[in-house]
């Protein structure tokens, strides 16, 4: 077993001084403030090692660093429902921004299709280390869904567009109504499973609860519609963005419907009328409604790299430095269903970084970044 000692330790659970990590190829397999017994090879001694990062919501490898605009592939223009689509198809690997990810030891991604459709297709979780999109591929997240703005904005895209928001919500609902009276039909055996279309497919399986919908949503009436529509149709769901959410009682509302929150980006500008009140300062209102949730970046709306960052206004509000972490790490792998990576303890994947110091001076960085058991980066 090979060791790292470290002076300072941030689990993703609790902050703890003089620790020792034992891995054993891509697993770890001791966490302890002793040395365990017997011969094991101590290969760094840092000081601080966190999780890997995890970016719970992200366009990078779709949108790529160093290419124009009109090569970009978040949003499919086909129509605004067309659920088939896959964000990892739409995903080049050798985006520089996955290297600078890694640097600053983000080392996993959720990335989605963008928000101009209304059904845009489904959510991936890919390891940003990966040399290609077979290799990068863990999980299907769910399926992005986008109420609000966006998707009525893009009128003049190809397929059944909504100019209004009720018009989306129509839209949206009709998929849902067909896909519960198919349901029925088969049911009754009045319909066969081989004569379902495959884009029906994907609704009926929403419905049965085999995705969870990805839910992009800023402003605060259209996260009651969404519940609305959880409500309706007995869906799961995962909150994305709630910028524009600026009342605790809303985020409370999810809290007790049992809605987590992937939570960004801090730090972005408030380019749309939907986002007037938009500010960092919400962050208080959310923590203060004790929601589960987690951060993004949105990238490249903010870059991946400086997902850390946005830790020193849950520090302002009054998270501990643990608590905080655990908002980039254990939290957004609990709500996307990650259930090896986040944390490091023993039977987690040795994903991790060793900084230089504490992570939270201005002055640390990463040193080296331990993926799965591999070094992917070394200073």
């Amino acid at each position: 077993m090979k060791l790292i000692q470290t002076k300072l330790l941030f689990d993703g659970i609790n902050e703890q001084k003089d620790c020792y990590i034992g891995i054993e190829k891509s697993d770890i397999k001791f966490v302890g403030t002793n040395k365990p017994s017997g011969k094991h090879e101590i290969i760094a001694n840092v000081g601080a090692i966190t999780p890997s990062f995890i970016d719970a919501h992200s366009h990078i490898g779709m949108v790529r660093s160093g290419e124009p605009a009109r090569e970009e592939e978040a949003n499919e223009q086909m129509d605004s429902v067309y659920p088939l689509s896959n964000a990892l198809h739409s995903i080049y690997m050798d985006d520089p921004s996955f290297n600078e990810s890694i640097e600053a030891g983000v080392l996993y991604s959720v990335v989605l299709p963008g928000s101009g459709n209304i059904i845009s297709g489904k959510a991936v979780l890919i390891r940003n280390f990966a040399s290609n999109i077979t290799n990068a591929f863990i999980a299907d997240i769910g399926i992005k869904t986008a109420l609000g703005f966006n998707p009525r904005s893009t009128i003049k895209w190809k397929g059944t567009r909504p100019s209004t928001r009720m018009g989306s919500i129509a839209i949206l609902r009709d998929s849902l109504l067909k896909a519960k009276k198919t349901i029925a039909l088969l049911e009754k055996k009045k319909k066969r499973v081989e004569e379902i279309d495959p884009q029906m497919e994907i609704f009926i399986d929403i419905l049965e609860n085999k995705y969870k919908l990805m839910v992009h949503v800023h402003k605060e009436d259209d996260v009651m519609i969404m519940l609305e529509l959880i409500k309706e149709f007995k869906i799961k769901a995962i909150a994305n963005h709630l910028c524009d959410v600026h009342n605790e009682n809303i985020f409370s509302q999810l809290r007790l419907n049992g809605i987590p929150i992937i939570y960004g980006p801090l730090d972005s500008f408030p380019y749309k009328v939907e986002l007037k009140h938009e500010s960092w300062r919400n962050i208080e209102k959310l923590l203060r409604s004790n929601s589960k949730f987690a951060l993004m970046t949105d990238h490249p709306v903010l870059l991946q790299r400086n997902l850390f960052y946005g830790l020193r206004y849950l520090l302002r509000f009054g998270c501990t430095r643990a608590e905080a972490i655990s908002k980039i790490t254990k939290e957004p792998a609990e709500i996307i269903g990650a259930s090896n990576i986040g944390q490091i303890k023993p039977g987690f994947k040795a994903s991790l970084t060793l900084w230089n110091d504490d992570p939270f001076l201005l002055s640390s960085y990463p040193k080296t970044v331990f993926a799965e058991g591999e070094i992917v980066y070394k200073e």
